[in-house]
């Protein structure tokens, strides 16, 4: 995985939790569910970056 896809990940990831938390604070669950959905879509990029990395290792390539 490369430290670019890896910045913008977590990048996704935080503006997701920092949606949630102020959706959270403010009573807007659409907000706070926006937020989740972007912590999730994060996470599922997380992991397929991963899974190239662990292809990458076996193969040697």
């Amino acid at each position: 995985m490369g430290i670019a896809d890896k910045f913008e990940n977590k990048a996704e990831e935080l503006k997701g939790k920092a949606k949630e938390h102020i959706g959270a604070a403010t009573n807007d669950r659409g907000l706070e569910a926006e937020g989740e959905g972007d912590q999730a879509k994060a996470g599922i990029k997380q992991a397929g970056e991963h899974v190239k990395d662990a292809a990458k290792d076996v193969t040697g390539r």
